[in-house]
């Protein structure tokens, strides 16, 4: 098993993310009240605007419909006096000019017969001109309400005006139309008188949305439509409001009064959202500003509280061990009384890292034991193989020959003891492995066996396992296959794929063989060998023509690998 080391500067990154988490989220109700309050008062503050934008709105149609119901008595009035209802024009004329004199909103003020020609005028204009081209006058002859006219420019003065007519009746017959028309500077200069909002504006428009006064930039505005995607407000079934980005290019919220019997002018009113909400979004500045403040404040304090108090000590306690792996075995934290409960943990360690020296004294003696009993054994084992051959002399002492195979095949046993202990028992080669197991059933076979594969280094529980199943295979094919007879064959070859070994064994040159009826113990030892852990994966094929046998397992104990960092 590899062991990793002590990561200790990513260790400071990750602890230090960590702090700054925890500052983050002492701040989240803090930031969550802050954007409730942010929201709930934003959208307050709209509903607010809103309401002030409809009111203005309002207003300044009721200013409007004032305007209009005093110049509506104006005309009544004026149409019963008598020398207007008789039609006397040379009084007609003194009386009209006496009349508009006296009223600044109007220009002139005309009498009409039934068919719409001049009778009379407030400024001399010559009697008989027509004017039964105009919209206002046919449908004055037709109601007997006040009747409201669109843009228009006057057919006397040349000036933009706003027409108003009233039809003249004696009894229930009409005979004529009195109509005037309301200056349009004049409708301005009483919108600028209001005054308005830093920001805000006020338009005032016919039923065919004709601007006819506005505030700011008149001049720039009166006399033209309204853009077509606000011309549905004109004939809207009630009042309303909307936000909108205004023909000057300022966003407003904008309250509307829309075209009604009641009302025959289209009057909107509105305030810049800039404007309205800059009280929020100052205080939206100086909220955000102070949470910045405060999160650096708890961000510099989370730092410095766990630089000094939490990560200065895991540091040393981490340092500590990283010396203790290195083979510092004195190292200790000594942190006992000091930096509360880390420097409980780091007295822990230093009780561990006791205890551990006092096992790995007792480890190495143990090991030591090990290794002297165990080269004692490979001593008695060899010893015992003496023995076996000096039997082997006295048995075959007229067949020098055989003698000589026999002790080499003895003596090729004892040395396969070698392959573990001459690595102290951590690793062997997997050539070395198959060279002694084969050497004393086959090794006197010179070139009859054939070991081909990269180098493999074989941990000790693979090398234990590999040697029991080639031994076994070599036993078979000694008794029934390839070795057996003069002729014979051999091939053993493996491969590494990733840290997966593939290990081949095929015999070639020997007797015919069949399939076996059942599984007997050799098969069973080939079979359970290997250990779990290694990942085993074998197959056996009975060839006419020689055994093949195919493995594959692990380089390394899997338990093992899953700890390596």
């Amino acid at each position: 098993m590899i062991c990793p080391a002590f990561p200790v500067a990513a260790g400071d990154v990750n602890v230090k993310k960590r702090l700054v988490a925890v500052a983050l989220t002492a701040l989240t109700p803090a930031i969550g009240m802050l954007a409730y309050n942010e929201i709930a008062a934003r959208a307050e503050r709209n509903a607010e605007v809103h309401r002030e934008a409809a009111q203005m709105a309002r207003q300044a149609a009721s200013e409007i419909g004032s305007v209009i119901e005093g110049i509506k008595g104006l005309l009544i009035a004026t149409a019963a006096i008598p020398s207007i209802a008789e039609r006397d024009s040379a009084n007609c004329n003194k009386v009209l000019k006496s009349v508009a004199s006296k009223l600044e909103p109007v220009r002139n003020i005309l009498v009409l017969d039934e068919t719409g020609k001049l009778v009379c005028d407030s400024m001399g204009w010559n009697a008989g001109t027509d004017f039964g081209d105009r919209d206002y006058v046919q449908r004055a002859l037709k109601s007997d309400e006040l009747v409201v006219g669109e843009y228009t420019v006057a057919r006397v003065s040349n000036a933009p005006i706003l027409p108003m007519a009233l039809a003249i009746k004696q009894g229930n017959k009409t005979t004529g139309v009195l109509a005037t028309g309301v200056r349009l500077e004049w409708l301005e200069e009483q919108i600028l008188e209001r005054g308005l909002p830093i920001g805000g504006s006020v338009t005032i428009a016919d039923r065919k949305g004709v601007i006819l006064a506005r505030n700011p930039d008149p001049q720039k505005f009166v006399g033209t439509t309204i853009p077509a995607q606000y011309q549905p407000l004109l004939s809207a079934e009630s009042p309303g409001t909307m936000e909108l980005t205004s023909q000057d290019g300022t966003r407003r919220i904008m309250g509307y009064t829309p075209v009604s019997r009641s009302n025959p002018l289209y009057v909107s009113a509105g305030l810049s959202e800039a404007v309205a909400l800059e009280p929020i979004n100052r205080a939206s500045v100086t909220g955000l500003v102070m949470m910045v403040i405060g999160a650096v404040l708890a961000l510099f304090a989370a730092v410095f509280v766990g630089n000094r108090f939490i990560l200065n000590p895991i540091n040393h306690i981490v340092s500590v061990l990283q010396r203790w792996r290195d083979g510092e075995t004195d190292a200790r934290t000594r942190m006992k009384g000091h930096y509360g409960e880390l420097g409980q943990v780091g007295a822990s360690v230093d009780g561990l890292l006791d205890e551990l020296e006092v096992r790995r004294c007792e480890t190495n003696r143990a090991e030591e034991q090990r290794k002297l009993m165990a080269k004692e054994l490979s001593h008695r084992v060899k010893n015992t193989m003496a023995v076996v051959q000096a039997i082997a002399r006295q048995t075959f002492r007229n067949r020098s020959e055989e003698n000589t195979v026999f002790a080499s095949r003895v003596g090729a046993l004892a040395g396969a003891y070698d392959v573990l202990l001459s690595d102290d028992w951590k690793a062997a080669e997997l050539r070395d492995v198959v060279d002694r197991t084969l050497r004393p059933v086959g090794g006197d076979r010179g070139g009859h066996i054939s070991l081909s594969g990269p180098p493999c280094l074989l941990e000790p529980e693979a090398v234990t396992a590999l040697s029991l199943v080639v031994h076994e295979l070599a036993t078979n094919a000694l008794k029934y296959g390839a070795l057996s007879e003069t002729d014979g064959r051999l091939d053993v070859t493996w491969s590494l794929d990733g840290d997966r070994v593939t290990f081949d064994w095929k015999e070639r040159g020997g007797p015919v063989i069949t399939t076996p009826g059942g599984e007997g113990f050799g098969s069973k030892l080939i079979r359970s060998a290997f250990p779990a852990t290694l990942e085993p994966q074998n197959r056996t094929e009975f060839e006419t023509d020689g055994l093949k046998f195919h493995l594959s397992f692990r380089a390394t104990d899997k338990a093992d690998a899953d700890k390596v960092v």
